[in-house]
């Protein structure tokens, strides 16, 4: 298997949807909003197993100082293969000169944010404004 990272923005809609719907995230019913938010990402990288959307990130950013990544996703059957760390290792070198690069990483992820390099930030806690269900 041979993953190809992109940093096009060719996103078809159909691919993106399955992609957020088999790993059960609640963007998947906001289609449009998804897409959107997506492409017009200050960043976005998608992995392609030949015609195939497998995973993808983003990054939100002020090009200077912060950047901060909201999106990590990787088809359930692609998962553990490395998908995640290229897509990861790619983000980190487009923003390796910026001071801050952040996340929120759920249980089920944090080591494997660990091995790409973060860490806890300090005492923080998150907190957001949410009206999904998915966490």
């Amino acid at each position: 298997m041979i993953i190809e990272i992109r940093k096009d923005r060719i996103l078809p809609k159909e691919q993106l949807i399955l992609l957020y719907d088999e790993n059960s995230w609640s963007s998947a019913k906001k289609p449009e909003e998804l897409y959107n938010g997506l492409i017009n990402s200050h960043s976005l990288l998608t992995a392609w197993d030949n015609d195939k959307l497998v995973g993808l990130g983003n990054a939100i950013s002020d090009g200077f100082l912060v950047v901060y990544y909201p999106h990590l996703i990787v088809l359930p059957d692609y998962q553990g293969k490395g998908v995640g760390r290229l897509i990861m290792d790619e983000m980190r070198k487009i923003y390796e000169d910026i001071h801050m690069q952040m996340l929120v990483a759920d249980k089920d992820s944090l080591e494997f944010y660990k091995k790409v390099g973060f860490s806890k930030a300090g005492e923080t806690t998150p907190m957001w404004i949410y009206s999904g269900n998915d966490h």
